[in-house]
């Protein structure tokens, strides 16, 4: 608590005026007495004390005390200061009076008239303290009133940002309303569309039954006339005023709700009981609340739409048998349906929020996740159900990417029964073909034939040949899919010389060049010598194959990271953009291979499949100018 005592600096050099000033004068608990003795540290002394009198000596050792006081008032203008003098000069006296001192004392003098002389400059002091209070209160008055505006008006904004509830949005802008206008009562109206009626949303000082009931014609009010102009209306009259809106009214505004360009509803304050008129200002103010009211109906529309998909969004994908998972931009889940879960086994235990690479038990959608799949096109994982699943993940601007979990278990079986079908159909071709191919060779045996019929023949041992290398390419696909071939240690630097060796002559033939880059020492694979002669036979003859003369074929064997990586380029035709997801496709074959090239499209299918059974994977890479494809296999040991 403030102390109520006045503050009295003493500006004064000689000790005995001191003790009589502070021990007989001023002593008692109405004063708070200071004393400097040098005209130098009066200035701070009166900066730290603010005091409501001082009174100055006029024998300080160090400085002219007229010079010190016309110093201290213009320092504090409004400081009563008594000069305490030993000098009767005349001149002094006109001195002070022009410098604008409160009193003149000279000795000799009583206590009591000293006393009087004090308490006259303390009166002094509070006069024009109390007239400082009231010049500041009339300039500070309307400034402090914009000030409490404004804070109402923060209040109400924080309001629309932090409530989606949009009756006690309006409730507030309503109170404010009041609040800031002083009027009486408050209300703001919203225009129903089906019916063209104006109907009490929200209100201030009604009764509830009124307001429950409360509607008006938009066409036929001064509340729809706001409505059709779009411009505030004031409304004033000494006697009360029986409106359209069946209640009598002194004065009124009322405000639009513009959103969108389209006037919505309108907020409205009026006095019905005193004749106090509005102002201007404020209509200023309604129309800045009535904009946050504005702008609380839309937020509530916004939401209610946002919800409403939402919850659409939500019943799809709860009945939707495909499982769908949704992750932010940090890969954490935003939303997961049933299905999914029950793919993953995951229990049902609120997930969202949390890293995906955590929340996730498949090890293969992690690792596309992570990036350590490149060819995302074509990558099945089996479920906790142990059916099979075609897993797609796709990015999505803005939020960032959803992974979908499609059932093609049906497709798999499908895959098996055709997969033995042509496998059994395969191995009963094989006899009757080695017949027909046998006795076709007879035929010149037993007699002469004609050059036609030696072309025929020709013809036929040619189609022959052909059915009997698609039979044995759909064998060796069978056994690949099987994938019971025996694994050993074994080095790939062999097999890869080996290969080559054996497509030299080709290559020479087309005059292409050669390049093959194999590390000096390669760890170890655990592998079929057979089928990976197998994989290299048909990557290298590929890029044989679709390389035109005098191209150049590079194949290259590193080890990175525990894996060995096989990359086999050419300058090839290259593959169409489109149908590169589809290349390891059985019997699919480019749409730009030449007509006359030879082939049953099964190659790569048995290719990657004999990669998968070694634990690797197998991709791509192509544009007009040429193909690379890339084979990882994990070092041996590391499938351990």
């Amino acid at each position: 608590m403030a102390s109520s005592k006045k503050r009295i600096l003493l500006v004064l050099a000689d000790e005995d005026t001191i003790r009589l000033v502070q021990h007989h004068i001023l002593s008692g608990a109405a004063y708070d007495v200071s004393v400097t003795r040098r005209a130098e540290e009066a200035p701070a002394a009166v900066a730290r004390l603010r005091p409501d009198l001082l009174i100055l000596g006029d024998s300080l050792p160090d400085g002219d005390h007229l010079a010190l006081a016309a110093q201290l008032l213009e320092q504090q203008p409004t400081l009563p200061i008594i000069l305490f003098s030993s000098s009767q000069e005349g001149n002094l006296s006109r001195q002070a009076i022009r410098l604008g001192l409160v009193d003149w004392i000279t000795p000799p003098i009583g206590v009591e008239d000293f006393k009087s002389a004090v308490q006259r400059g303390l009166a002094r002091s509070q006069h024009w303290h109390t007239w400082l209070q009231q010049e500041a209160a009339r300039y500070t008055g309307p400034l402090l009133q914009q000030v409490d505006e404004l804070q109402t008006l923060a209040r109400v904004g924080r309001t629309v940002t932090a409530q989606l509830e949009v009756d006690r949005v309006l409730s507030a802008v309503v109170d404010a309303a009041v609040e800031l206008t002083g009027a009486e009562e408050g209300s703001l109206l919203l225009l129903e569309r089906e019916t063209g009626d104006l109907y009490m949303r929200a209100a201030r000082n009604f009764k509830d039954e009124f307001v429950r009931t409360f509607r008006i014609k938009a066409e036929d009010s001064l509340a729809g006339e706001v409505m059709r102009t779009g411009e505030p209306l004031f409304f004033d009259a000494e006697a009360p005023h029986k409106l359209k809106t069946e209640y009598l009214v002194h004065a009124l505004i009322y405000v639009p709700l513009t959103a969108h360009g389209q006037t919505v509803g309108v907020l409205g304050v009026d006095n019905r009981e005193t004749a106090r008129p509005f102002e201007k200002r404020h209509a200023v103010l309604l129309t800045a609340l009535a904009d946050y009211a504005a702008i609380a109906i839309e937020n509530a529309r916004l939401f209610a739409e946002t919800e409403a998909a939402r919850g659409n969004l939500e019943s799809i994908l709860t009945q939707i048998t495909d499982g769908v998972i949704v992750l932010d931009s940090a890969d954490r889940v935003v939303l997961m349906n049933p299905a999914a879960r029950a793919i993953l086994g995951l229990p049902d235990d609120d997930l969202n929020g949390q890293p995906a690479n955590e929340v996730l038990p498949d090890k293969t959608i992690r690792q596309v996740l992570a990036g350590e799949s490149v060819n995302t096109s074509q990558i099945e994982i089996e479920g906790q159900d142990k059916r099979f699943y075609d897993l797609q993940v796709t990015a999505i601007e803005g939020v960032g990417r959803v992974i979908t979990l499609h059932d093609i278990s049906y497709l798999k079986e499908i895959d098996r029964i055709k997969s033995e079908f042509v496998n059994t159909v395969s191995h009963d071709l094989r006899s009757p073909l080695t017949a027909i191919l046998g006795y076709v060779e007879l035929i010149s045996r037993v007699g002469p034939v004609t050059p036609q019929q030696e072309e025929f023949i020709g013809r036929a041992v040619e189609s022959v040949d052909n059915i009997t290398h698609l039979i044995t390419d759909l064998l060796h696909l069978g056994r690949a899919e099987i994938g019971a071939d025996p694994l050993e240690a074994l080095t790939l630097a062999p097999i890869i010389e080996a290969a080559l060796d054996g497509f030299r002559p080709q290559a020479d033939k087309k005059q292409q060049t050669l390049v093959v880059e194999v590390a000096a020492s390669l760890p170890q694979v655990e592998g079929n010598p057979v089928r990976l002669r197998q994989v290299l036979d048909n990557l290298i003859g590929n890029a044989i194959k679709y390389t035109p003369t005098g191209g150049l074929v590079a194949l290259r064997c590193v080890e990175e990271g525990g894996q060995l990586i096989l990359s086999v380029a050419d300058t090839g035709v290259g593959i169409p953009a489109e149908e590169q997801n589809r290349i390891f496709d059985r019997f699919y074959r480019a749409t730009n291979v030449p007509t006359d090239s030879q082939g049953t499209g099964l190659g790569l299918a048995i290719t990657k499949q004999i990669v998968e059974n070694h634990g690797g994977r197998i991709w791509l890479q192509s544009a007009a100018g040429g193909t690379t494809f890339t084979v990882v296999l994990p070092a041996a040991g590391a499938l351990d």
